[in-house]
């Protein structure tokens, strides 16, 4: 069995396993934060076996920044889809949009789909075969060229930025 390089082969594991462990005991005591680091110390190490290698250089400042972005978006658009819904106007235009990816980790498209269907109006349905197109609906899509653009310009990029890989 392979040993890890060091005593936290996943620091962020680490970080999170201990604040989720204080955050479901609903206490800072020093029993649950002494059991909090030793599960967030012995699980990341039991388990680095499993773990791919990491090919990836998570860019903190960018993900705080995106995560901003979504939230963002995501409210603003549960105002517009409740405008929508609750206004005089009913003429929507429901459409199937193709978008093409440029994204080529698997992670990163998944990332992609997630958020686009977190976004209130808009699902991400269906992914081709070759990982090329991602079938999108949307709501009311009044121009699809400017949906795909959006999309690109608010998530795309900054995911790509944020989770592709580097060439070693």
């Amino acid at each position: 069995m392979k040993r890890p390089d060091r005593w936290f082969p996943h620091p962020w594991l680490t970080v999170t396993l201990v604040v989720g462990w204080l955050l479901l005991m609903n206490s800072l005591s020093f029993g649950n934060l002494l059991m909090g680091l030793v599960l967030g110390v012995i699980i990341p190490w039991l388990t680095h076996v499993f773990w791919p290698a990491s090919r990836y250089r998570l860019r903190v400042g960018k993900l705080v920044l995106f995560v901003a972005r979504v939230v963002t978006d995501i409210v603003l658009a549960n105002l517009q889809v409740a405008r929508l819904i609750l206004g005089p106007r009913r003429d929507l235009r429901p459409a199937f949009v193709n978008y093409p990816l440029t994204l080529e980790s698997d992670f990163s498209i998944s990332v992609l789909a997630s958020t686009i269907s977190l976004t209130p109006g808009t699902v991400s349905a269906d992914i081709s075969a070759d990982r090329k197109w991602l079938l999108i609906h949307g709501l009311d899509v009044g121009d699809e060229v400017a949906l795909i653009e959006q999309i690109r310009l608010r998530y795309e990029e900054p995911i790509r930025e944020i989770f592709e890989c580097s060439t070693p």
